[in-house]
């Protein structure tokens, strides 16, 4: 199988920059200009200190923002109808009158599914992220693991080519983020999803990264950047490796 960092670039970024200016009239450089490729099916996390712009180049990858320099380019055409890319926030970010079934089928309401074709799609994504049993249920019905996996999988529904996550799991507690981080790489390993995954945890990013990106304090820009090959699949027993925590120390080290 072909490993992420030897996989083709999806989507590269380019001397991208972003200056916000205040109601006072100053202006705020959140992004010096910052260059990545990032890879089909590889997962890349972002970490650095608060307000260094992870956030804003996930907005900006996503559209949600225009660049005040540089470019974003996809490799093989833009993105259709914004249905390339999904974006998980760190709240779930449901609707609370929605059952959790349709809180997953609403983006291909959307974009106009037909309702069977976004019924079925929509039961699919629920059953791949432990859900199958719980579409009928409403949001506040539900733990906040359980929220976020609808989350995940309303982002996953229409099949985007790109994954943006923002802080995900940032709210949950640690034994519920230990375990979402390991449905979050079951589910990467069963769709081969592309994720670009901020976190200010450098132990998920170890955990679940292959590769990690280090942003310096605003104006952001990447630091250092670092390919993680634990030799095998992750699992819990990684956590235990010499390679691990050599990680945990390079990552701790950089960030000071």
């Amino acid at each position: 199988m072909q490993q992420a960092s030897e996989s083709p670039v999806l989507v590269g970024v380019e001397a991208l920059t972003k200056i916000y200016r205040t109601r006072e009239g100053t202006e705020v450089e959140a992004l010096s200009p910052v260059t990545l490729d990032v890879r089909r099916g590889e997962l890349i996390s972002l970490i650095g200190p608060s307000g260094c712009g992870k956030s804003t180049l996930l907005r900006l990858l996503a559209g949600l923002e225009k660049p005040s320099g540089g470019q974003i380019r996809w490799r093989d055409g833009a993105p259709s109808r914004g249905t390339d890319i999904g974006f998980v926030f760190q709240e779930p970010v449901l609707l609370p009158w929605l059952s959790i079934q349709d809180n997953v089928r609403f983006p291909l309401d959307v974009f106009s599914i037909a309702k069977s074709e976004a019924n079925e799609r929509a039961a699919s994504m629920l059953a791949l992220v432990g859900l199958k049993d719980f579409g009928k249920a409403l949001p506040k019905e539900l733990s906040g693991g359980m929220r976020q996996r609808a989350s995940i999988a309303r982002a996953l529904v229409y099949h985007p080519r790109l994954v943006l996550m923002d802080e995900p799991f940032g709210a949950l507690d640690l034994l519920t983020r230990d375990r979402m981080n390991d449905e979050l790489l079951r589910i990467k390993t069963e769709t081969a999803a592309t994720i670009i995954f901020v976190t200010h945890s450098i132990d998920e990013a170890v955990y679940l990264s292959d590769r990690v990106a280090v942003m310096s304090p605003r104006p952001g820009r990447i630091s250092a950047l670092h390919t993680l090959d634990f030799g095998g699949a992750r699992n819990e027993s990684v956590k235990d490796s010499p390679d691990f925590h050599r990680w945990l120390s390079v990552l701790r080290r950089e960030l000071k």
